[in-house]
């Protein structure tokens, strides 16, 4: 069963189709903190981290880059 996505500006579901046949290269724009860390700032780091095991877990590797801002 091939991979689909849901594409909110088409607002159809797509097969997933990467640059590089057979790798995923993920870079996360995390959050900008202005005050103390808290479990919401955090989501955004566990969501694409679950995204990323579940392709190694379909067999597709790749790195994650995940950013981080504090004024």
């Amino acid at each position: 069963m091939p991979l689909e996505i849901y594409n909110t500006l088409t607002r159809r579901k797509e097969p997933f189709e990467t640059i590089e046949p057979g790798k995923v290269r993920m870079y996360v724009c995390g959050i900008t903190a202005y005050n103390y860390f808290h479990v919401g700032n955090a989501r955004v780091f566990v969501i694409f981290d679950v995204v990323r095991r579940y392709l190694m877990w379909r067999g597709v590797p790749g790195p994650l880059c995940a950013e981080f801002y504090r004024y």
